[in-house]
């Protein structure tokens, strides 16, 4: 049986309204490709602590308010992710790479354009239908 892991991704916009990708590091799962940040939920945390957590950890931003905005599941054939994605609607602090990882703020309407995860996609068509774009 593959290993489902349970993740949290967190949906950051600038002022002008574009969105936080992160590239994943040489040496993890799909290397190179883009992701919204996040990461894995642990033993105990709810998915908000989580991404609280991952969120300072990877980008050194605090973690004000944030809401859900969905929740999917992809198998990727040697394992699982159950993903729940949140909209961050208030943050402290300006984000860096703190793992230092590749960090770019994208118009959401050009996120298909990007190297994204396949877990992801999805996440760009909520975010589409949410802006309008």
């Amino acid at each position: 049986m593959t290993e489902v892991l349970r993740v949290v991704a967190a949906v950051l916009f600038d002022t002008q309204r574009r969105v936080l990708i992160a590239q994943r590091p040489p040496g993890k799962h799909q290397a190179g490709f883009w992701e919204f940040p996040g990461g894995k939920i642990g033993p105990g945390e709810s998915p908000e602590q989580a991404l609280g957590r991952e969120l300072a950890e990877e980008l050194g931003v605090e973690l004000r308010r944030c809401h859900s905005l969905l929740q999917l599941r992809h198998d990727y054939g040697d394992r699982s992710v159950a993903l729940e994605v949140f909209v961050v609607d208030e943050f402290r602090g300006e984000p860096s790479g703190r793992e230092a990882q590749p960090l770019k703020w994208v118009p959401t309407a050009q996120l298909h354009g990007e190297e994204l995860l396949v877990a992801d996609r999805p996440v760009v068509e909520a975010l589409l239908a949410l802006t309008g774009v």
